[in-house]
């Protein structure tokens, strides 16, 4: 009963937002679009995105103004939750942001390695970040180098794990990227014991562990296939945290001689006896599988908890992915068949 009372607000809150959320006949409307602009109309007609879309000039109907809709329309349901939130769901909101924060921190040492002339826009996240996070797009998009940009995070939690890898040496993308999520995932593991009630904290352990489980095989895969990695430079990549795959199983995976043993191997694993990891992309199709099941579990068994927030998000942040790979379909010529199979295939419908 005390959890009914201290989630009722929120919970109701979050019904009606995803009462927003496109449905499968969206999806199928919007793979039968032929241009950007035809999918920013249908867009213009949605709760979620219209009153953003009203705002804009149609001179400024293009891929890269839309997407930047896109991250705005999650960052305002963000805004509206907190606002919601008592103080230990703002707790956890704070704790949540942190994935926000890497993507923009490895978004732009993007910028720096590849060197760009003008980094894209990024003052359109500013409002979003100087609000709720201690990172400072102002300061990190003058960055000139990646000296430059350390030393901007200098007050930040993310300096020290990216100041070890500047102080050895370092002038790999990789390294610092690789140094970034095993810091994320080794703190949010730590700390998922101290979120919320137990049944919180268990969906926060299933969520993460099978996500670094999949992390983890993906990265295998991806070095034997594309990189013909020797296994202790593999072991390298993986992120040291075991959840339904043992060490032993991943040291044996790195081992195997080439990628199509690689995933013979994976049949073995945990993942391999409920799914069908016999494809290129079938690692990262069950990833999402897998994680909309345990996010779908938890919201049903325990719907006033944070599982009605976390769900929410996974769900947002997957619209927002159908959407861009819509876009992306177009800008590639695929028929209406193929995109409508890439954005049911994301969600394993």
């Amino acid at each position: 009963m005390r959890d009914v009372m201290r989630y009722s607000g929120i919970v109701t809150k979050v019904a009606a937002m995803r009462a927003k959320l496109l449905k499968q006949q969206d999806y199928k409307t919007l793979a039968s679009m032929n241009t950007v602009t035809d999918i920013i109309e249908y867009l213009r007609t949605t709760k979620s995105y219209g009153n953003l879309i009203e705002r804009m000039d149609e001179s400024l109907y293009h891929r890269g103004n839309i997407e930047k809709i896109l991250v705005q329309s999650l960052y305002d349901d963000y805004s509206r939750l907190y606002r919601f939130a008592d103080m230990q769901q703002k707790e956890f909101l704070k704790i949540f942001i942190k994935r926000y924060e890497v993507e923009l921190i490895e978004y732009c040492l993007r910028i720096v390695f590849n060197h760009y002339n003008k980094p894209f826009d990024l003052n359109y996240k500013r409002p979003f970040f100087d609000k709720y996070s201690n990172l400072r797009i102002e300061q990190l998009i003058t960055a000139q180098d990646i000296d430059q940009l350390v030393d901007h995070l200098k007050n930040t939690e993310y300096y020290t794990p990216l100041q070890r890898i500047r102080e050895a040496g370092s002038t790999r993308l990789l390294d610092y990227d690789l140094a970034l999520d095993l810091y994320y995932f080794n703190v949010m593991w730590k700390i998922r014991k101290k979120i919320g009630g137990k049944g919180d904290q268990e969906m926060i352990k299933k969520e993460l562990g099978t996500k670094v489980d999949l992390l983890n095989l993906q990265w295998i895969y991806r070095a034997k296939k594309y990189y013909h990695m020797s296994a202790p430079d593999i072991y390298n990549l993986l992120i040291p945290i075991s959840y339904r795959v043992k060490d032993q199983e991943l040291k044996e995976l790195a081992e195997t001689p080439s990628a199509e043993e690689f995933l013979k191997q994976c049949a073995d694993t945990f993942y391999g006896h409920k799914y069908q990891l016999d494809r290129e992309n079938s690692i990262e199709v069950i990833t999402n599988q897998c994680l909309e099941r345990i996010l779908k579990t938890a919201y049903r068994n325990h719907p006033y908890s944070l599982a009605s927030i976390y769900q929410y998000f996974f769900l947002k942040e997957e619209e927002i992915y159908k959407i861009t790979t819509a876009l992306e379909c177009i800008r590639y010529g695929l028929s209406e068949r193929e995109t409508l199979q890439y954005l049911m295939q994301h969600s394993g419908q």
